[in-house]
């Protein structure tokens, strides 16, 4: 609010209007601008106006004042609302700088560090599980080594502290990114049911021992809440051991171990319950010194759980109520138990055997068609024993199969990984797009060929090349006995004949012979995968052309008048013959599409002659009717 705003009206203000005012107060400003001064008592005081405008001038010099003050007043305001930006931006910044600090060291749950914590977070878990219901069955246990029980429990405790702070800081992803925020880590955590078991495990029931006694390790029963983290751990190992069977296996029998130990502290707890000796079915009577041993009560019950659980029998039967009760339990455990590992096992020896079983199969059906087809016994001999290098060699894998499930990027990037230094090596493909290389890499076939087996044959067509990975081949005469060369891992050889360089000599025929000497690895690169590759790399083409043009000429083996020729009539013949097949596609579509079209637009016209039937017989107002009518009946045949 402005001070004139403020300020109240004066008298002949309200009384004159507006009009008068600008007139006086322009009369007063030409009298201040000619310098006249009105005294009192003078000529000019005898008028109102003059007198009126002698007023209302000084009023206008009170009024540039005023209009000054609230000019500095705005100023000063400005000032004060920029500093309260300012501050404003500070307090940002200093939130930000908080939110940066904010954000802690966050464990990642795909990481070594979280998996060695669940290491040692799973050893005071399994130490409860195993031991706490021992010390609650067995008196002399606890006894005789409460100190070492102590020491124990209460390192288990801290450990279990410390496992909280953990899952604390442990991250979880949002949006694909690992959170990283203090406080949504702690509420993620907070929120579940987990952090609820968690704190129930941790309270201090056994400070019940200050009236109890220390012979009480059933107070701490609230411990075995934690198994949630063994059985993570145990996940997590499966992922990352290299024999994901075995592991299944040992850990089934773990599984099935501590469920018997339980069941023998139970039954001994049962027994102890009832009387020791008073039947033939509780454990015999502890005075005898032959069963007042530790290890002879810990032994013998855990003989009878286990004749019990497995369903062996040859136990004394119940004689009481509630023995019979727990044998009846014990023994729909044991069954579950009992269909449980033959289960299991037998899917893990299945599993473990798929992969033999699968090539064992492939190699029957060829001894099959080979016996069928009577094939000469060097042959067959050489068949088997090409199956024999690629079973134990491991390499019956077909990777494709392996691969098929992953996305492309992680199929190239491990087709990169294994063969990409592989592919280098080639000289025309050394300065090539990163692109076209993987390309290619994706594209290599690895094939196996046993001794002796040719190659390439000289005079051949060459439609792939070959990079050796593993073994040696030699560059055999036409009598197949004399060596001219031997290659070795790394060489390669068929590179030229795939890029059908014009004006090369031999065209894309072989010049040499080439014969593997024992077992031997090599990758294959078709012309076709070459060539459906260099669709999307033009210069990628036109540069590896060039190169091979540049080693024809260094071995004189191209003829210069036909590389400047014009196109090679072989690549017309081939760019006719595709067109043909592209035709030949197109037309067998596009005779699909018109039979297709032609079917529709004969059921249009027999509706179109229906319904001009019915408006014939029933004019135009009872079609829609008749229409609906004579679709039921349609719509019925059809169903």
């Amino acid at each position: 609010m402005h001070h004139e705003d403020q300020r109240p009206d004066s008298f002949l203000e309200r009384i004159r209007g507006p009009e008068l005012i600008e007139v006086s107060s322009r009369q007063s400003n030409i009298r201040s601008f000619l310098g006249i001064r009105e005294h009192p008592g003078g000529v000019n005081s005898h008028w109102p106006f003059a007198r009126f405008n002698v007023n209302y001038s000084n009023n206008t010099n009170e009024d540039k004042k005023e209009e000054k003050k609230e000019v500095k007043e705005e100023k000063k305001e400005e000032k004060k609302e920029e500093k309260k930006e300012e501050k404003k931006d500070d307090k940002k910044d200093d939130k930000k700088k908080e939110e940066k600090k904010k954000e802690i060291f966050v464990i990642d749950p795909s990481s070594n560090i979280y998996y060695n914590w669940l290491t040692i977070i799973a050893a005071p878990v399994f130490y409860n599980w195993c031991m706490l219901v021992c010390r609650a069955c067995f008196d002399e246990l606890q006894v005789d080594h409460v100190k070492l029980w102590l020491f124990l429990d209460y390192i288990s405790d801290v450990i279990y502290v410390l496992d909280m702070f953990v899952r604390f800081r442990t991250g979880f992803l949002e949006q694909g990114l690992l959170v990283q925020d203090e406080k949504k880590l702690r509420d993620h955590y907070t929120k579940t049911l987990q952090f609820k078991l968690d704190v129930l495990s941790l309270l201090p029931t056994d400070l019940a021992y200050l009236k109890l006694g220390l012979n009480y390790p059933e107070l701490r029963f609230n411990r075995l809440l934690r198994i949630s983290r063994l059985f993570e751990f145990f996940d997590r190992t499966e992922t990352r051991t290299n024999y994901p069977n075995m592991f299944r296996i040992g850990n089934l029998v773990l599984y099935i171990l501590i469920i018997i130990h339980w069941n023998a502290c139970i039954y001994f707890a049962i027994s102890k319950l009832i009387g020791f000796g008073t039947d033939s079915w509780v454990y015999p009577n502890v005075s005898i010194p032959e069963y007042g041993r530790l290890s002879r009560k810990y032994i013998y019950s855990l003989y009878w759980s286990t004749l019990t659980l497995t369903t062996i029998g040859e136990t004394p039967p119940p004689v009481k109520d509630e023995e019979y009760l727990f044998v009846v339990i014990d023994f729909l455990v044991g069954v579950l138990i009992f269909a449980t590992i033959v289960g299991n096992v037998g899917s893990m020896i299945s599993n473990m055997n798929a992969s033999r079983a699968e090539f064992q199969a492939k190699v029957d059906s060829i001894k099959q068609y080979m016996h069928f087809r009577k094939v000469t016994k060097d042959l067959e001999a050489r068949v088997i024993k090409w199956f024999d290098y690629l079973w134990t060699n491991k390499k019956t894998v077909d990777e494709k199969e392996v691969l098929k499930n992953l996305p492309d990027k992680l199929k190239a990037e491990i087709a990169i990984n294994v063969h990409l230094d592989t592919l280098k090596k080639v000289r025309i493909f050394q300065d090539c797009e990163a692109g076209l290389l993987i390309e290619l890499v994706l594209k290599l076939k690895p094939t196996v060929f046993s001794p002796g087996d040719y190659i390439c044959k000289k005079g051949d067509i060459g439609r792939e090349m070959y990079i050796i990975k593993e073994g040696k081949l030699a560059v055999v005469a036409d009598d197949g006995i004399t060596q001219f060369v031997v290659l070795s891992d790394g060489s390669y050889f068929g590179e030229i004949s795939i890029l059908n360089i014009k004006g090369s000599k031999s065209g894309n025929r072989r010049t040499a012979n080439i014969r593997s000497i024992g077992y031997s690895d090599l990758f294959c690169l078709s012309k076709d995968d070459l060539m459906e590759a260099l669709t999307e790399y033009p210069e990628a083409k036109k540069a590896l052309e060039e190169k091979g043009r540049q080693i024809l000429m260094k071995d004189n083996l191209i003829d210069e008048e036909a590389a400047k020729a014009g196109a090679d009539p072989k690549d017309l013949e081939e760019k006719i013959e595709r067109l043909e097949t592209a035709l030949d596609t197109l037309q067998t579509r596009f005779a699909r599409l018109l039979a297709e079209y032609t079917s529709s637009q004969q059921k249009v016209k027999q509706r179109l002659a229906s319904v001009e039937t019915r408006v014939k017989k029933y004019g135009s107002g009872t079609l829609s009717t008749g229409e609906t009518e004579a679709e039921k009946p349609e719509e019925e045949k059809k169903q």
